[in-house]
């Protein structure tokens, strides 16, 4: 039986590489520096949620009733996959949006005037 490749070293968590790369059939084989891929980055607990969603076919309903988590939780999950693949997340706010919300709130409660609302939106 073969075993699953891992992405992490098991003493230090830094991330592995492959180096050599060997064909079953024909014994031809690769040396060189190979990177793993975004998702041998993901936790095995990552890996099986990943595999539940997409199972699922991002169905969250049927993602809560297969894991038995609340919805929350099943977008919390899948928000940290995300994260972890390296992409940036739709929860974590943007700085810039959120810099243009407080500036026209600010400016809905009469803390700041029109035209250094204006001025300021305009430098974001």
């Amino acid at each position: 039986m073969v075993n699953p490749v891992i992405g992490r070293c098991p003493i230090c968590h830094e991330s592995l590489r492959v180096v050599r790369l060997e064909c079953e059939s024909c014994g031809t084989r690769l040396e060189g520096t190979f990177t793993l891929g975004r998702f041998q980055s993901l936790a095995a607990d990552q890996l099986e949620f990943l595999e539940t969603f997409i199972r699922a076919r991002g169905n969250f309903k049927d993602v809560e009733r297969e894991l038995g988590i609340s919805y929350p939780t099943v977008r919390s999950r899948l928000d940290a996959v995300i994260r972890a693949l390296g992409f940036p997340s739709q929860v974590e706010p943007d700085r810039e949006t959120e810099r243009r919300k407080e500036i026209l709130r600010e400016l809905a409660e009469g803390k700041i005037a029109p035209d250094d609302a204006a001025t300021l939106l305009e430098a974001e």
